[in-house]
């Protein structure tokens, strides 16, 4: 497996994200929004900085192998807490391993139930809908959205 790594936003060079958050690939399954340029990729992580601080959030860098694949996030949503996944196209095929992460920390936080917005540009995700206690559509910043509803599972005590 490779090494994946989980790092404050602000340990990573603006430039790398700005990089990271302007591909095609990428942008396809994100809500529409114009192209960072240096002040608009700054302004975004003191933004994901801010929410980091919140109780029971966590916002993240993702590193393989030492470079810049993507970023995740524990973020607040109307339904409580929300699962963001941003991984380039060269790192999709890490999900999964990032959803656990994630999950983790949402375990660790205490949350109950943690929901996960996939953009209708993506295909429906059996596995995910089988463990989703509900799953249906939803519209946010004027898109369409797959919304599962995640229970959270607590570690056993060892």
């Amino acid at each position: 497996m490779k090494n994946l790594e989980f790092v404050a936003l602000d340990r990573v060079e603006p430039e790398a994200l700005l990089g990271l958050m302007n591909q095609e690939p990428l942008r396809r399954h994100l809500v529409d929004h114009a192209h960072f340029d240096s002040a608009g990729i700054r302004g975004w992580v003191q933004e994901k900085l801010a929410v980091n601080a919140l109780p029971g959030c966590r916002v993240r860098a993702i590193r393989v192998d030492g470079n810049l694949a993507g970023w995740c996030g524990i973020q607040p949503d109307d339904h409580g807490f929300e699962l963001a996944i941003v991984l380039s196209h060269q790192a999709w095929g890490l999900g999964i391993a990032v959803f656990r992460t994630l999950m983790d920390w949402a375990s660790e936080f205490g949350h109950e139930e943690v929901v996960f917005h996939l953009l209708d540009s993506r295909p429906e995700y059996r596995p995910l809908a089988r463990m989703a206690r509900k799953v249906h559509e939803s519209e946010l910043l004027g898109r369409r959205f797959t919304t599962y509803h995640l229970a959270v599972e607590r570690p056993v005590a060892t």
